[in-house]
């Protein structure tokens, strides 16, 4: 790409060789060229006019397209369909007089479309199940380590690191499932004709709409489909966008809120995103070590979940059978969708293998307000021990104070030591400290930690390390 012509940054920065490839024009081209040469073959085993010879030339040349030919022709027709035509009947010039017989521009428009974001769908639902994986692990490493909990965003009751993860992990695994769902409803558009009635390949066929159907079929089948839609216009339906951009809009959001966390532990330096040897945090401040990872995930992740609109709108607008002003919308939110969210699952991937746990900072964290945490926990070991509830309740309440004054004037709490040597409080200084143990407030975490981890499927990513360099 020329320095003085615009490129998307989808391409020279963030998405994946393997999306690239899938979105080019060329496998765009070459799938169009295998579905006429496919429509070529179903029309010659239901007894129309084509010959072995001219499927077979039509085959030999789905690679080596002319685009040149194809840019110039498109020039003069104005129509990009035609323009492939074109080129292809002058590769195969013994096939031209039967290309893209009773077909129209949605055969091959559609279908590539169908073949693309499925294969896309398929590729994107392997690196999720990588983030996964990783974040998998990153659990099971950290299932027992206590960590302070947050509601608000404030002070609450200690969870463990691998539970957190844990919510991370079930958001995908509602992705995936998802994802599954989506790609378990795609349909084939097949060849239906202008409006979907077929009407142009029952005049071929002599009336006969059950080899209409076989040729149908046969094409569904040809490139890997359970069958065709029950109906269409023109068009597949773009109800089918709407649900795949959705798919996709939910990973975002999943990615939006594990790389957002991220974002906040790293600001308390407790878990940090990787940081390479050389990576340079700010041009100005030297010291600076940005979570620039987790925030590109934040914001490919905003992009995917505006995109999801485009869809919604685009489906809601289709005017019968076939209306065009979906065409130039859907060469650009589709597509860059899945760039996107390819984008954004390889990055989760790249954090959740490399993070760091600063345990120290965490349990510094964690002990700084572990006092105020266990304060209801000794309350009921007090009364026990024969206090009065209400009582030891103001004692509690009075030191808290206490204590919170001093830690504003930035002094360490000392809560604990007060109430133990407090003779108002039953407890003495070892009592309190086998109280305070943070693993004892943590709950089931441990245990539902594992059991959540030993309930997910084998999960294997697609994405090679080399990918997984961002």
């Amino acid at each position: 790409m020329a320095a003085n012509v615009y490129e998307s940054p989808l391409s020279s920065r963030y998405a994946s060789r393997y999306m690239l490839a899938l979105f080019s024009p060329e496998t765009r081209a070459k799938t169009w060229r295998r579905l006429w040469a496919a429509l070529a073959e179903g029309e010659r085993r239901l007894g129309l006019p084509v010959t072995e010879e001219q499927v077979a030339e039509l085959n030999a040349h789905i690679d080596d397209i002319d685009f040149e030919t194809v840019a110039q022709k498109e020039k003069e027709v104005r129509h990009d369909v035609m323009a492939h035509i074109h080129a292809y009947g002058l590769a195969a010039p013994k096939a031209k007089a039967i290309l893209h017989m009773g077909a129209t521009s949605c055969y091959v428009t559609d279908n590539a479309d169908l073949i693309l974001y499925r294969d896309a769908l398929n590729y994107l639902r392997g690196e999720l199940c990588g983030a996964i994986s990783a974040l998998k692990d990153f659990a099971l490493r950290y299932e027992a380590l206590p960590t302070l909990g947050y509601t608000h965003l404030q002070p609450a009751q200690p969870v463990t690191v691998g539970k957190r993860a844990c919510l991370w992990i079930q958001d995908f695994l509602f992705d995936l499932n998802e994802l599954d769902f989506t790609l378990s409803s795609l349909r084939f558009l097949g060849s239906r004709g202008t409006t979907g009635t077929e009407a142009s390949f029952l005049s071929l066929f002599d009336g006969d709409g059950e080899k209409a159907d076989a040729l149908n079929g046969f094409l569904a089948k040809a490139f890997g489909f359970d069958g065709v839609f029950p109906v269409t216009g023109q068009t597949y339906p773009r109800k089918l966008d709407s649900r795949i951009l959705n798919a996709l809009s939910g990973v975002a959001q999943s990615a939006y809120r594990f790389a957002n966390d991220l974002r906040l532990l790293q600001h308390m330096r407790e878990v940090e995103e990787p940081f390479e040897n050389e990576q340079v945090g700010s041009s100005a401040m030297a010291y600076k070590r940005n979570p620039m990872r987790a925030e590109r995930v934040c914001s490919l992740a905003r992009y995917v979940m505006a995109d999801a609109q485009n869809a919604a709108m685009t489906a809601s607008t289709q005017w019968f059978e076939r209306t065009l002003d979906d065409s130039a919308n859907r060469r650009i939110s589709l597509p860059e969708a899945f760039l996107a969210t390819d984008a954004v699952l390889r990055l989760v991937q790249n954090i959740a293998r490399g993070l760091t746990v600063n345990e120290k900072i965490i349990a510094r964290n964690l002990n700084e307000y572990l006092p105020f945490l266990v304060t209801e926990n000794l309350l009921m070991a007090a009364v026990k021990k024969g206090g009065d509830r209400q009582n030891l309740h103001e004692v509690i309440r009075v030191h808290s104070m206490a204590a919170t004054a001093r830690m504003k004037d930035g002094e360490p709490c000392d809560l604990l030591s007060r109430l133990a040597l407090d003779p108002a409080f039953p407890l003495d200084a070892a009592e309190i400290a086998e109280i305070s143990d943070a693993r004892a407030l943590t709950g089931r975490a441990e245990e539902q930690t594992a059991r959540f981890l030993a309930s997910l499927p084998d999960l294997k990513g697609a994405v090679d390390a080399e990918e997984l360099r961002v």
